[in-house]
């Protein structure tokens, strides 16, 4: 498995009330018809800047609208890329490429200033890439990742996040299984019970269950990711 060969499976994938950031385009919020083509492109540095160096892969849920549905990767926000987050820099995601915005602060559908100034901001991905730094954590040596790659969204609105179903966390584990491929010696730790018991399931070891960042586990998630990286 390659990196590119990685890139041309995730991009096949097709389903209802779901978004493939690297392959479908949303004139509703879209910049243009080549943001998937950047979103491909910025996935692809970030995991080929990350082969031999990653010594963890941290694997959540699914895709949040205000961070991989926007910049393709995982737990990670448009105004990290852009420069306008207080604490991750563009130069910590990737290097490769010119870090590229993808939502259309045009859009008549993205209502908040702050959004169509600088972007799409996800406090969840904040708490992880902080965590990283506090604890001295090199995020090149981290690979962040999500059991349903895409993005479930909620009837027609594509800025929500759906839970996904039973169904969707099954075929993103085939997704997920290659990604591990791709770095055989990093540990796995998972964020949230479902992203864990669905790895346990297909027989993966985790090394740790990790609170869920959301709904006011910011503190707990710092602390067990602390508490790992102090066991290392």
């Amino acid at each position: 498995m390659s990196v590119e060969r990685f890139m041309k499976r995730l991009q096949a994938f097709s389903a209802p009330q779901v978004f493939n950031p690297w392959k479908d385009y949303d004139e509703r919020y879209d910049i243009h018809k080549r943001s998937s083509l950047i979103r491909r492109r910025q996935l692809s540095a970030y995991l080929e800047e990350r082969i031999g160096k990653a010594k963890m892969l941290i694997i959540a849920e699914a895709v949040g609208y205000q961070g991989g549905r926007f910049t393709g990767i995982a737990m990670t926000c448009e105004r990290m890329l852009l420069g306008f987050h207080p604490t991750v820099s563009p130069s910590m995601v990737f290097s490769a490429v010119e870090p590229t915005r993808t939502s259309n602060g045009s859009s008549a559908c993205i209502t908040k200033q702050t959004q169509r100034e600088k972007g799409f901001n996800e406090p969840t991905d904040s708490v992880v890439w902080n965590a990283m730094l506090d604890a001295n954590i090199n995020p090149y040596e981290v690979v962040l990742w999500n059991i349903f790659p895409f993005h479930p969204y909620k009837v027609d609105d594509g800025l929500t996040n759906r839970t996904p179903t039973k169904e969707e966390l099954d075929q993103g584990w085939t997704y997920t299984s290659e990604l591990m491929k791709l770095f055989p010696d990093a540990q796995i730790l998972g964020v949230g019970q479902k992203s864990s018991q669905t790895l346990q399931d297909y027989g993966v070891n985790v090394q740790v269950t990790l609170r869920h960042p959301a709904n006011g586990g910011a503190g707990l998630y710092k602390q067990q990711f602390k508490e790992f990286c102090e066991t290392l």
